[in-house]
């Protein structure tokens, strides 16, 4: 097959405890633009692009992350041109954040979002 049916990653779904309480933690820490907010859902808007970020209530004990040898992976990546200033942006709002690492000139860091859900930032 030489081109793919597939166009762009429309968006990704994350499971949240308490959907109005994460709602606002994403917009107000993550800085996202809330487009729609009903019992069901809480959907984003990543900056002008066409990518969505929609929150899901669950009970289940469930992550937007995954497992390899009992340590967490991150599956959602965010970019920030300004790393360290998103970092201590995060600490200031208590944000659970592990230290910024460099690989090969590639700085990242992870963090947390209210519901335990494992988050990576890089530049």
């Amino acid at each position: 097959m030489s081109k793919s049916f597939i166009e762009q990653v429309h968006y990704i779904r994350i499971p949240v405890k308490d959907l109005e309480l994460s709602a606002q933690w994403y917009k107000d820490v993550l800085g996202l633009q809330l487009v729609n907010l009903n019992d069901e859902l809480a959907v984003f808007k990543v900056n002008e692009g066409p990518f969505l970020l929609i929150l899901i209530p669950t009970a289940d004990e469930t992550y937007a992350h995954f497992t390899i040898e009992n340590e967490q992976e991150f599956s959602i990546a965010f970019t920030s041109s300004e790393l360290s200033k998103f970092h201590q942006h995060l600490m200031d709002h208590q944000v659970k954040v592990d230290d910024i690492k460099e690989d090969n000139g590639h700085a990242f860091f992870h963090f947390y979002d209210p519901n335990g859900n494992k988050l990576q930032v890089h530049w």
